[in-house]
């Protein structure tokens, strides 16, 4: 199995090899700021994913744990680094980047206590404040 995805203007694609775990819909301050609302990513591992165009990917450390890679051309959110790879071996992959049916469902929401004041989850699915 095999999933494919891109940034918005195609400078970037990748793949991941295997099934996507669920992802996760983050609404905490940087990903409503990154994405725009909510990210949904799901954490794949490193040698699962395979990145091409990597010269149009820019990397922006947005804590002192993670990085965010966006495409310098379009600007579309694709990846959740943590920097810390002897402890994660996976990296976030952003849902709304996949160009091919993913075959998940979102697992939970997370850091609600944070979401914006515009919208309400109301879709079911477990949500932790932080």
């Amino acid at each position: 199995m095999e999933h494919r995805g891109s940034c918005l203007c195609g400078a970037i694609t990748f793949e991941v090899k295997g099934p996507l775990p669920a992802p996760d819909a983050c609404h905490c301050t940087k990903c409503r700021k990154t994405s725009g609302h909510v990210l949904a990513g799901s954490d794949v591992k490193r040698d699962a994913l395979t990145i091409h165009g990597e010269e149009s990917l820019t990397w922006y450390q947005s804590s002192e744990k993670v990085r965010r890679g966006f495409c310098r051309t379009c600007g579309s959110s694709l990846f959740f680094d943590p920097l810390d790879t002897a402890k994660h071996d996976w990296i976030g992959v952003c849902m709304g980047a996949f160009d091919t049916p993913t075959q998940t469902k979102l697992a939970i929401h997370i850091f609600v206590a944070d979401k914006g004041d515009y919208y309400d989850i109301a879709d079911g699915v477990p949500q932790n404040q932080q």
